[in-house]
C-alpha cells in the first residue's frame, strides 16, 4: 500500500473514533440508573432536552474515553477480516437499478418516524472537519443533503398530503427497482419495526405510515407472503423502558406477484381471511411471539391473502385500499382471539368479560349477576374460587397481590385458567423464574391454556390503554420458553437414592 493511501486509511479510522467520542461528550449526555452508566447523546433517535447532564473524562479510561473509541474501531476491523471482499456503493434506490440476480434484505425509512438526515448533521460536521482534505468530493456541502431523503416530512414538501404523496411515489419506485433485480429463488426481506396501532377511529385501528408503506410494496407488484418477527430491539433502550414498545423487528417476506394474478370480491377476501388468519395467528402464538408484537406480525398472513391478487373489488366496483384491508385484518384478528375463549372454563370467561368492562375497579352487583348467568356460573361460586370480592352491592376482581398466596392447583377443587395466569405472573414478578416454573409444573396442562389467556388479556389492556397491566401479560409470554424449560427440567429429575441407615 502506498504511504499516502495508508495515511488516509488511518485518518479515516481515527476520524470515526473521534466522531464516536462526540456521542459521549456532549451536554445532552445523562446518567442511566439500570445498569448504572453514562447514557449517550443519542439514547434514542432525537436530540432531547436534558435538565442536567453527566460528564465523562475523555482521557480517564471509562466510557467515552478516546482509547475505548479506538479499541471499538479496531475490534470491528479485526472481525471483518477473512472471506471475500465486500462492495459498498451509495445510490438512490428509487432511481438506480441493482445488479441482476441480487438477494435483497433491507431496512427502509419509516414514513415520518425518524429524520435521519437532520440527525446526521451532528456527526457530519465533525467528519467534514477531519476528512474534507482527504475526501473533498464527499464533503462538498456544509450539512447533510436532505431534500431527497425518502421520508414524509411536511415542512419539506409543503404539507402533509404532499409529503405522503412524495413518500408513496418514492417508495413504490424503490420497491419496483428491487423487484426488477432480485433472484426468483430468494424472497425479499424488509425490516419494519414501526408499530401499526397509532390511530383509532370508528372503523378500527390504522396507521398512515404502515398503509402508505404497504401500498408502495403492493403497487410494486410484490406479494407479501408472511412476516418473521425477529428479536432485534434492546430491552433497556429508552423507548422500551416501561412502555409497550415493539420488542421485535417485523420482517416482511415478499416475492414478485404472478402475472396471472386475478381479482376477487370483498366477500371472497373476507372469507379467505377468516379461513387462513386464525390458523396463522395460532402458529405465531405457539411460536411464543410476544403479545406486544402479535398485531404487527398478523399483518403478514393477512396481507398475504390481500396481495396475492391484483386487486380486491369493493361492492361499488372500486379497488379496496390497503387501509380497508388492514382494518379487516385487525377485525378478524380480534375475532380469532375472542374465539379462543371457548377453551377457557366458564368462571374464567366471566372474569375475562368483567375485566374488559371494569378492569380491577368496582362494578354493580346486578351487572355481575347478569353476566354470571350469561356465562353459566354464579357470583357465589366465583367468590368461592377466590377471584372476586362482593360486598355492599359492588363486585370487583381481586388484584394479583390480594389472591391467596398459598394457592395450590393440585388441591383446588375448581382451579381456573384465570387463577393460573394471575398466580404465574405473581410468582414471576415477586419470586423469579424458578418459582414460577415450579408452579407451572404443579399446574400441568392448565398452564398451556394460561398462555393463551395472557394473549387475550394483553389485547384487552392495549385497547384500554392499561399499559402497566399489559406489561405483566407480555412479560409472562416473553418468559414462557424459559419457564417451560425449567418446568420440564424439574419433571425430568429423578429422586436421589437415600443412604441405608446402619
Amino acid at each position: 500500500m502506498e504511504p499516502t493511501a495508508y495515511a488516509n486509511a488511518v485518518a479515516v479510522y481515527l476520524a470515526f473514533a473521534f466522531d464516536k467520542l462526540t456521542d459521549t461528550n456532549s451536554s445532552l449526555c445523562s446518567w442511566q440508573l439500570d445498569p448504572p452508566r453514562l447514557r449517550t447523546t443519542f439514547g434514542r433517535q432525537a436530540l432531547p432536552m436534558v435538565w442536567d447532564f453527566a460528564e465523562t473524562n475523555p482521557f480517564g479510561g471509562g466510557a467515552g474515553d478516546y482509547r475505548w473509541c479506538i479499541a471499538t474501531q479496531r475490534e470491528v476491523i479485526e472481525r471483518l477480516g477473512g472471506g471475500p471482499p465486500g462492495i459498498a456503493v451509495q445510490l438512490d434506490a428509487a432511481s438506480k437499478g441493482m445488479t441482476e440476480g441480487a438477494v435483497v434484505s433491507t431496512d427502509p425509512p419509516y414514513y415520518d418516524n425518524i429524520g435521519y438526515a437532520d440527525l446526521s448533521d451532528y456527526f457530519y460536521v465533525w467528519l467534514r472537519r477531519s476528512l474534507s482534505s482527504v475526501y473533498p468530493e464527499l464533503f462538498t456541502t456544509l450539512a447533510v443533503p436532505k431534500a431527497a431523503e425518502l421520508v414524509a416530512t411536511p415542512y419539506r414538501h409543503g404539507g402533509k398530503e404532499k409529503a405522503e404523496a412524495f413518500f408513496l411515489e418514492g417508495m413504490t419506485q424503490a420497491m419496483r427497482r428491487l423487484s426488477e433485480g432480485v433472484l426468483p429463488d430468494f424472497p425479499v426481506t424488509i425490516y419494519y419495526a414501526f408499530k401499526q396501532a397509532e390511530n383509532e377511529n370508528e372503523e378500527g385501528t390504522t396507521n398512515t405510515g404502515w398503509e402508505t408503506f404497504l401500498e408502495a410494496v403492493i403497487q410494486a407488484d410484490f406479494v407479501i407472503t408472511g412476516t418473521w418477527p425477529m428479536r432485534t430491539e434492546w430491552a433497556s433502550r429508552n423507548v422500551g423502558r416501561g412502555n409497550n414498545a415493539l420488542a421485535s423487528s417485523v420482517v416482511l417476506v415478499c416475492r414478485p406477484r404472478s402475472t396471472s394474478a386475478g381479482s376477487v370480491s370483498r366477500g371472497e377476501f373476507v372469507a379467505m381471511l377468516k379461513g387462513e388468519l386464525p390458523k396463522a395467528v395460532a402458529h405465531l402464538q405457539h411460536s411464543n411471539i410476544a403479545p406486544v408484537d402479535l398485531a404487527q406480525a398478523a399483518i403478514g398472513p393477512g396481507m398475504a391473502v390481500f396481495s396475492r391478487y391484483e386487486r380486491v373489488i369493493e361492492a361499488d366496483g372500486s379497488p379496496m385500499p390497503v387501509r380497508s384491508a388492514l382494518i379487516l385484518i385487525n377485525q378478524v384478528l380480534d375475532e380469532g382471539l375472542a374465539e379462543q375463549e371457548n377453551e377457557f372454563d366458564r368462571d374464567t370467561r366471566w372474569a375475562l368479560a368483567w375485566f374488559e368492562q371494569h378492569g380491577m375497579a368496582d362494578g354493580p352487583y346486578g351487572d355481575a349477576e347478569t353476566l354470571s348467568k350469561a356465562k353459566d356460573t354464579a357470583i357465589a361460586a366465583l367468590e368461592a374460587d377466590g377471584i372476586l370480592e362482593a360486598k355492599k352491592g359492588k363486585v370487583r376482581l381481586l388484584p394479583r397481590q390480594e389472591l391467596a398466596a398459598d394457592w395450590d392447583p393440585k388441591t383446588d377443587n375448581r382451579p381456573t385458567v384465570w387463577e393460573a395466569t394471575q398466580h404465574l405472573i405473581r410468582r414471576l414478578e415477586d419470586s423469579g423464574e424458578e418459582s414460577a416454573a415450579e408452579l407451572m409444573r404443579e399446574m400441568g396442562s392448565l398452564s398451556e391454556i394460561a398462555h393463551d389467556l395472557a394473549y387475550r388479556l394483553y389485547s384487552i389492556c392495549e385497547k384500554k390503554k392499561w399499559a402497566e397491566e399489559a406489561l405483566s401479560y407480555n412479560g409472562l409470554v416473553v418468559a414462557w420458553p424459559e419457564l417451560t424449560r425449567r418446568a420440564s427440567s424439574g419433571r425430568a429429575k429423578k429422586p436421589e437414592q437415600q443412604e441405608l441407615s446402619s
